[in-house]
This record gives structure tokens, C-alpha cells and sequence, in this order.
């Protein structure tokens, strides 16, 4: 598996990272309809062209299985591609942001259960919950920051 950040962001790539996106969004994010998948799909291209660092895990045959974003310390998305959950690279991402990004924060759904446990397993604690996500819509959100050890 090769990591790497983008520097080139195609309209293929694009297309083949918003793929990815709506796998995992619907493998992980069931407490969304399939109208509300649609509607936010439209607004991925935009984050994946304007996220400062856009960083992609490719699978044997040069495609993405998985990609973060990050923007000043933050994790602002990560996906992983479902037929390639549970292979360790949501890890080696993290790992990555952390080591390489200086990733700190991240927030992530309440009613995303696993991928709390995922991130606290990574070193990150809740320290804020808000009940409305970032666009006013009613899916709390947990802010979490990595915790070091002293």
C-alpha cells in the first residue's frame, strides 16, 4: 500500500476518491438517508480540491482505497473504502497525519460509534459534543484531541 499526498488533483482522481467517499459513507454512516448521501456527495469535490493536504492510500493496482484531508493540525475527513476496512490503513493514515501533519483535533459523528472507538484507540479523547453537525443539521458531533503522554 503506498501513501501519498496529492499534488495533482484530476478530475479522475476526483471521481475515483468521491467513489470511495460514498462507499464508506454508507458502510459507516447508516444513520444518514439515502437522500441526505445525495445531497452532500455534491459538496465532496469541492472539500477534496480545496482541503489544504489531501493524502491517499493506494491499492496494488495504483487505485485509492482510502484518503485523508487535513487542514492545520486537523483531521477533516478520512475514508476508507469498504471492500478495504479492517487492513490497517485508516492506522497508517492516522499514523501519517499525526507524524508527518502534526495532526491534534478531529471531530467526528456521535452516531458513528466505531469510528469513535477507532480514533480513541489512535490516542484521541472527546472533549466537546455539540448537538447539530457543522451544517445545522441534528447529528451531534464529538471533538476530540489527541492525547500524549507526559
Amino acid at each position: 500500500m503506498k501513501l501519498s499526498e496529492v499534488t495533482c488533483r484530476t478530475p479522475e482522481l476526483i471521481d475515483q476518491l468521491l467513489e470511495v467517499w460514498e462507499g464508506s459513507v454508507r458502510a459507516t454512516h447508516l444513520f444518514l438517508s439515502d437522500s441526505e448521501i445525495r445531497s452532500i456527495k455534491k459538496y465532496v469535490p469541492q472539500a477534496l480540491n480545496e482541503i489544504a493536504h489531501l493524502i491517499i492510500a493506494e491499492d496494488d493496482t495504483g487505485n485509492p482505497a482510502a484518503f485523508m484531508g487535513i487542514a492545520d493540525g486537523s483531521l477533516e475527513m478520512l475514508f476508507v473504502a469498504p471492500k478495504e476496512r479492517g487492513k490497517g490503513l485508516g492506522k497508517s493514515l492516522i499514523q501519517l497525519g499525526i507524524k508527518s501533519y502534526a495532526v491534534e483535533r478531529l471531530a467526528v459523528n456521535e452516531q458513528n460509534p466505531m469510528a469513535k472507538v477507532f480514533y480513541e484507540h489512535m490516542g484521541f479523547q472527546v472533549y466537546k459534543r455539540t448537538e447539530l453537525d457543522e451544517q445545522g443539521n441534528p447529528y451531534p458531533l464529538l471533538y476530540m484531541r489527541r492525547v500524549t503522554s507526559k
